[in-house]
């Protein structure tokens, strides 16, 4: 008896602001098995939430994504990612500033970067956003998990003001925009 072969599975690391909206929108589109906030591309090992916000780290607050490339293409991710964050605003998404809240995908392989550039180009050519996109290509870089209380932050603080107000509108945009997409 034979089983059936697993599917492969392909990671990808975004930064587009808090980690807490980004990991909310995508733990419900389906084709994603796993998701994880975090940081990366910074210069301190290990940083904490603390160092990251002050920031003197150099890291993005970001999330890994674990997803089935069969279900849902890197390049669909990217058009989620795009649709649901500012990125013609540098070091910023809203009221939150600083560099650890750019707009970055950091690529885990080159046909990744290839489809960075191209969505960014579609969407640049579209005139979806009213001014340039800003955000950085990067390489892999470490990824350093946050804290606990970071993970499913939506899940367990739905009603908490910063969630309601800012979390909650983005999801309501993804859920709208993405209907066929959602995980079921």
């Amino acid at each position: 008896m034979s089983s059936a072969p697993a599917s492969a599975t392909a990671s990808a690391v975004l930064g587009g602001g808090c980690f807490w909206c980004l990991e909310a929108v995508f733990d419900r589109l389906r084709g994603v098995q796993a998701i994880e906030s975090g940081y990366a591309g910074g210069h301190t090992p290990n940083p904490s939430y603390r160092e990251v916000c002050n920031g003197d780290t150099g890291h993005a607050e970001v999330v890994r994504i674990s997803f089935d490339p069969s279900e849902l293409s890197f390049r669909d991710l990217l058009k989620v990612f795009f649709a649901i964050h500012d990125p013609t605003t540098k070091d910023r998404q809203g009221n939150d500033v600083g560099t650890q809240y750019r707009s970055v995908i950091f690529c885990q392989t080159p046909e990744q970067r290839t489809d960075a550039e191209a969505v960014i180009a579609e969407i640049a050519a579209a005139k979806l956003w009213p001014g340039p996109i800003v955000t950085e290509i990067a390489d892999a870089a470490p990824f350093y998990p946050a804290e606990g209380y970071h993970q499913r932050y939506f899940e367990r603080n739905a009603a908490q003001p910063y969630c309601q107000y800012v979390v909650a509108p983005k999801l309501a945009k993804f859920r709208k925009e993405f209907v066929d997409r959602l995980k079921r």
